[in-house]
């Protein structure tokens, strides 16, 4: 089986992939309106501002929306799911669901997830499970 695709980070996101290496789920919040936003870029998508800084989210989310994939992309081994979460903190992103069946009967709109990191080459990508599996 083929290696996942690995992310490559650019200037403007450096900052959220040093973050996912070190174990933080890094976001952004406008100093000017105070909205939490992701994808990382140079201004706010609210209001236009570009005084943004990055801050460490709590790594907690609920599922928003999900698919659960029965054709494998490259490196993974179907079915598994594709989701969008909310961030506790307001962004949705899109990513993996793991540490559950890949089935509809485990998998509930609105559930508590935890973000963890899954290691691709040199980058770390934020994937997530349901929050009762974290462990300490």
């Amino acid at each position: 089986m083929s290696e996942k695709a690995t992310p490559v980070p650019t200037p403007e996101t450096m900052p959220y992939w040093e973050g996912a290496k070190a174990g933080q789920l890094r976001i952004q919040r406008c100093h000017t309106c105070r909205n939490a936003f992701f994808y990382p870029r140079i201004s706010c998508p609210g209001c236009g501002s570009d005084d943004v800084a990055w801050f460490t989210a709590s790594g907690q989310a609920t599922l928003t929306s999900y698919i659960i994939n029965h054709r494998a992309a490259r490196g993974f081994t179907a079915p598994y799911v594709i989701a969008i979460v909310t961030l506790a903190e307001g962004p949705r992103l899109t990513t993996n669901i793991v540490g559950v069946q890949p089935h509809p009967d485990a998998l509930r709109l609105d559930m508590p997830l935890q973000v963890r990191f899954e290691q691709r080459g040199d980058v770390a990508v934020p994937v997530f499970t349901p929050a009762h599996e974290v462990t300490a």
